[in-house]
């Protein structure tokens, strides 16, 4: 087996994979050996501003340098790191690369969107037999933005990545606590708007089951779940019905911040930005359900994604 490291810095987190790539019984498969995640919120005022912050790229280099000495001490022998759409957006992404350089002595990679979206559909079907017989939509909502996956077992058919992420439309528009009705409206309006976009280039209607991957997702499933904490191993191939989905969506949307810190499952670093995510899951949901005619009527959330797909890209 070969003991690999994946990085996915994204606008709200720092993930880190430590783990060996099985080759046996004619398959590729991961074992974990360690997996962390720290939200650093990169992409902190990058939608008005256009640059990273300072003390933004402070918080990600100090996590980069712990995850460099637990690479060291695992004997990961090959690495690599990934960014995503607050380092896409950044004019200053430069100070960005080369200071993640100078930490880990590996070339940080800021991706397209569609490769973006190609990784999160590989760590995603990785471990999911929802594929077996269908053409499934994976969802990755993030920060920044949003990747549409369309594909079946045999690879990606079509993708796309929209801007319209928990940390962006929290900045841009869901300003109160909790959101006013017009903030909300402004919001879905911006929703709206990119999934008719990525209608233009994904055909939606082709989709027999939908998987959502990232943090927003399974945290929406722990709260629907109702969870005494958050628990990888419960949320994980949960299939629940679009109706609950967007109930618990709701639900968090509608919560103040001090209500949402006290959730036993909800991570410091998500508080205020998953009224956002909920936001933008259930009116992907919606729009499923109506351009699949009704077909569409569930929804999977999976805990691996873009992490393992960056992994598995190594061996």
């Amino acid at each position: 087996m070969t003991r690999v490291a994946a990085i996915d810095c994204g606008t709200n987190s720092i993930r880190l994979l430590v783990a060996d790539i099985d080759r046996s019984n004619g398959r590729i498969a991961l074992r974990d050996v360690v997996r962390e995640m720290r939200v650093v919120r990169l992409g902190q005022g990058v939608d008005a501003t256009g640059e990273l912050a300072p003390e933004a790229l402070e918080r990600t280099f100090a996590a980069t340098a712990d995850y460099g000495r637990l690479i060291r001490e695992h004997g990961a022998t090959a690495v690599r790191f990934v960014a995503t759409s607050a380092s896409r957006d950044a004019r200053n992404r430069d100070v960005f690369v080369e200071g993640i350089r100078d930490l880990l002595g590996v070339e940080p990679e800021v991706i397209s969107g569609g490769e973006e979206a190609a990784l999160s559909f590989a760590g995603a079907s990785s471990v999911l037999p929802i594929l077996d017989g269908h053409e499934v939509l994976v969802v990755d909502l993030g920060g920044g933005s949003t990747e549409f996956v369309l594909g079946t077992a045999d690879g990606v058919t079509a993708a796309m990545s929209v801007d319209i992420g928990c940390v962006r439309l929290t900045e841009r528009h869901l300003r109160d606590d909790p959101p006013t009705a017009e903030q909300v409206a402004a919001a879905e309006a911006d929703v709206d708007a990119a999934i008719a976009r990525v209608r233009q280039g994904v055909p939606l209607e082709r989709a027999t089951a939908v998987v959502g991957v990232a943090g927003s997702i399974t945290t929406i499933t722990a709260h629907a779940l109702g969870l005494a904490e958050y628990a990888p191993d419960a949320i994980h191939g949960t299939e629940l019905p679009v109706e609950t989905i967007r109930a618990a969506a709701t639900g968090l949307l509608e919560m103040t911040r001090p209500e949402r810190a006290v959730l036993p499952y909800m991570h410091p670093g998500r508080v205020d930005v998953i009224g956002a995510g909920g936001l933008v899951w259930r009116r992907i949901l919606e729009q499923m359900e109506g351009v699949s005619g009704g077909r569409i009527t569930t929804a999977t959330a999976s805990e691996h994604d873009i992490l393992d797909g960056i992994a598995l890209s190594i061996g």
